[in-house]
């Protein structure tokens, strides 16, 4: 297969130091969170996979339990880099996750050492691969030690398994106990996965960016667009593809309410001012607070080129921020 120049890719992409690292992110990431399981059409989600690299997204970011059915979003990426990718491996990011409810018994869920390995040893398989680039432990397990979860984060590393160890859904206080403990083990945090947005703001709150920033350590953002609803699809009810509509989906029809439509209108009216989407403002907002890459879904290629278009925002006005944070209060 035949693929665009390498420096048309990367000359269309901007990247950033991770953290204290020699690694470099895109400053757009792939979640493969939706749209790449078994329900979904695999042309589609190849053609979106092969896109994105195409327009310099070199980083792919997955779970264990992504799909639906669990497992089945890292056996499409196998698939893709097995055959249309073939050949790339040294120019790709591949990062996945264990922490969450994987498999029937005591030992699929959580933050055990137990769970973990197996859980890397299965989706090294279905992903075709021998090592992934980054592995993060997905969420705080109150019910396992945390010295053991570190214990096995650094067994991962030191095996080769990962060549980088990252959090996810840890809390300020959470994430500074992991990285004193992998620090112990002479096993650096590279990396922090967590749920921001203009409408979800709680690393904020928690001083989790400060907490990053004084630590040395990089930083990703899911849900950048809040499942959907910072963009322009809701302003006037729910379309039938949209994720609010889907049975499967993480979008309630509940969260499209008056007060959040009135917010999105106002901040679509700030996006217009700015000559561009508001789903682009609201993931160049992101940048703008500090974080190193921002993890965008795609369930198609042209709303993969929507999003790509957020690399060509201009910085915000102090009046422009003022105005968001207005919209947003």
């Amino acid at each position: 297969m035949k693929h665009v120049a390498s420096r048309e890719r990367y000359d269309s992409m901007q990247y950033s130091f991770c953290g204290n690292s020699g690694l470099q992110l895109p400053k757009l990431s792939l979640g493969l969170w939706h749209n790449f399981g078994g329900v979904d059409v695999h042309e589609n989600a190849k053609n979106i996979l092969i896109d994105a690299f195409d327009n310099g997204i070199t980083h792919f970011d997955l779970a264990n339990n992504y799909g639906p059915p669990a497992g089945s979003a890292e056996e499409t990426l196998g698939k893709v880099l097995k055959n249309e990718l073939s050949g790339y491996r040294d120019e790709l990011i591949i990062s996945t996750k264990a922490g969450f409810g994987m498999w029937e018994g005591p030992y699929g869920d959580g933050g055990s050492k137990k769970y973990l390995i197996s859980s890397l040893h299965q989706s090294l398989k279905r992903l075709n691969l021998e090592y992934v680039d980054i592995f993060y432990h997905h969420r705080f397990d109150p019910q396992t030690p945390m010295e053991e979860t570190m214990d096995a984060l650094e067994l991962i590393y030191k095996q080769g398994k990962a060549l980088y160890i990252g959090l996810s859904n840890y809390n300020s206080k959470q994430t500074q106990q992991a990285v004193d403990l992998l620090s112990q083990r002479g096993v650096p945090c590279l990396i922090h996965q967590f749920k921001y947005s203009m409408f979800h703001r709680e690393p904020e709150k928690d001083k989790l960016l400060q907490r990053l920033e004084k630590n040395g350590i990089g930083s990703i953002a899911f849900s950048p667009l809040a499942q959907g609803l910072l963009t322009d699809k809701y302003i006037n009810g729910i379309p039938e593809d949209s994720r609010a509509a889907k049975s499967h989906g993480f979008l309630s029809k509940d969260e499209i309410n008056d007060k959040s439509v009135s917010t999105i209108k106002a901040l679509n009216d700030i996006a217009q001012n700015r000559s561009q989407s508001l789903a682009e403002m609201a993931i160049a907002w992101i940048w703008h607070m500090g974080v190193t890459s921002v993890l965008i879904g795609a369930s198609s290629q042209q709303q993969l080129r929507t999003n790509l278009n957020a690399l060509s925002s201009k910085p915000f006005t102090d009046d422009e921020i003022k105005k968001i944070e207005k919209a947003l209060s």
